[in-house]
């Protein structure tokens, strides 16, 4: 018989940028105050989460549903799944837990959130890196998470990560995933900021009418230059999965694979060339490379950006990194 913690992180009642997961402390912001603060907030469980509960409780499962407020709450749940104490004191995961953890999404970054806290709780610091864990990780294997969308009809054209993985939708195929289905090992992107990308992120950003703003920075892919900081850049597209592989008509990332061990970069510059005639022309130049580790050194004084749909600004440099195969999903 498994435990089986039903996880929902505070939406502040769907007002725009309240929230886990979209701008604040829990979806990896700067103001880590913020956790001591939970809101003064009471919220009924919703339907998905209702329904995915009861398809679990009807397969003796032991269920319990928790509203999370903040990161200290997040990570009150996270502690569950805690190993046995090791005798170098690391805290870690167990990899025989019984019990599991089902993370009810509304956005990519609220799963991003509950992410963030993983790694941040069981990631060692450099000085006492164990043996044990694999050459090319900073994290041990994170344990397995069932994602319950809260859209299960997933209205519109947007698709967010769960759709991009084919991951089960209706409450009771994630409670049987979770419950009967494989653990399928995906990679993770960390980064400098102290958080981590599921998907990906964007650089850049439009003006009123839609026109991208032209932006420079140095954009580097291991040893490949995409942009010295010279050229005006259009977007940036950083990507695990393929949530910002198109920007319009334009394609950006070619194969974003989220189990190849690679971050894919693009860089999208306009280039002007001139006919015969001598008439001037501007063609898009997507630039593209693979590798290991990207990094992003901004010329301007601030470029938005979107990372798992989670607004922020780079004003100094940014690195993101892969860990290849670090967390996991249920699946069926």
């Amino acid at each position: 018989m498994y435990d089986v913690v039903l996880l929902t992180l505070d939406s502040g009642r769907d007002a725009p940028g309240g929230g886990c997961g979209s701008g604040g402390a829990c979806c990896g912001g700067a103001d880590e105050a913020a956790e001591a603060q939970p809101a003064e907030r009471c919220e009924t469980p919703r339907v998905p989460v209702l329904a995915c509960a009861d398809a679990l409780t009807a397969r003796g499962a032991r269920v319990e549903t928790v509203t999370a407020h903040s990161d200290a709450e997040i990570d009150e749940v996270l502690a569950r799944l805690d190993g046995p104490v090791r005798p170098d004191g690391l805290t870690w995961p167990d990899p025989d837990t019984k019990t599991r953890l089902v993370v009810a999404t509304a956005t990519d970054g609220q799963l991003r959130a509950v992410l963030r806290r993983l790694v941040r709780r069981y990631a060692p610091p450099p000085s006492r890196r164990p043996a044990d864990l694999p050459d090319n990780r900073t994290v041990p294997d994170l344990p397995p998470i069932g994602v319950l969308p809260l859209d299960p009809a997933r209205s519109g054209t947007a698709r967010d990560l769960a759709a991009q993985l084919g991951l089960p939708r209706d409450p009771a195929a994630v409670a049987d995933a979770v419950l009967d289905g494989t653990v399928r090992r995906l990679d993770l992107l960390r980064n400098d900021g102290g958080s981590v990308t599921l998907d990906g992120a964007l650089l850049g950003a439009a003006d009123e009418t839609g026109r991208p703003l032209h932006w420079r920075a140095r954009v580097e892919v291991d040893d490949k230059v995409l942009s010295h900081g010279e050229d005006p850049i259009m977007a940036c597209a950083i990507g695990n999965a393929g949530g910002y592989a198109r920007l319009n008509d334009v394609t950006l990332l070619a194969e974003p694979d989220p189990t190849d061990g690679q971050v894919e970069v693009a860089v999208a510059v306009p280039v002007v060339t001139r006919s015969a005639l001598g008439r001037k022309r501007v063609r898009l130049e997507v630039r593209r490379a693979r590798g290991r580790a990207v990094a992003v050194v901004p010329r301007d004084e601030k470029v938005p950006f979107l990372d798992d749909g989670v607004e922020g600004e780079l004003n100094r440099k940014r690195s993101w990194w892969t860990e290849p195969g670090a967390w996991a999903v249920w699946t069926a």
